[in-house]
């Protein structure tokens, strides 16, 4: 039985609900994500069917990369779903390319900052909520615990 004493010492616990809400966030965005990637892939798949690009092998290059990219955070919202820890790490990776992108939307000749706003905010937002300690912990489950048989 905890004594008073015992409850000051014990770390502050977050609310359920309040995880729950930030697992479900980080799967959605993660989610929307990735159907974006997959749109950007249609998207120029149809460009390049319908449209004489000035060099093929550029285009080609920027369809693979992008269809690598949609199957990745494809894969990492999958994971999420599923707590895979694994899928945490990749999306803080994919989280801060994201950020790299933003950034470069707000600056240079074609500066389009609202590209920018819409890359930036989710990307910081996963990253934060990520790195939130009981969010961090629901990735990295103890799973040793639940394979160990009872009374080892």
């Amino acid at each position: 039985m905890n004594t008073d004493e015992d409850r000051e010492n014990m770390p502050p616990e977050a609310p359920v609900g309040g995880v729950r809400a930030a697992l479900a966030t980080i799967t959605t965005v993660l989610v929307l994500e990735a159907l974006a990637l997959v749109g950007v892939v249609v998207w120029l798949v149809v460009d390049l069917l319908t449209i004489e690009p000035s060099s093929y092998a550029t285009a080609i290059a920027l369809l693979v990369l992008v269809l690598v990219g949609a199957i990745w955070i494809s894969a990492v919202a999958v994971g999420s779903m599923r707590r895979a820890p694994w899928a945490r790490s990749s999306a803080i990776v994919w989280q801060v390319l994201q950020v790299s992108i933003a950034v470069g939307a707000f600056q240079g000749l074609f500066a389009r900052p609202d590209v920018g706003w819409v890359l930036l905010v989710p990307a910081i937002t996963v990253i934060g909520l990520l790195l939130w300690t009981p969010v961090r912990l629901a990735y990295t489950g103890d799973r040793n615990a639940e394979r160990a048989p009872h009374g080892a």
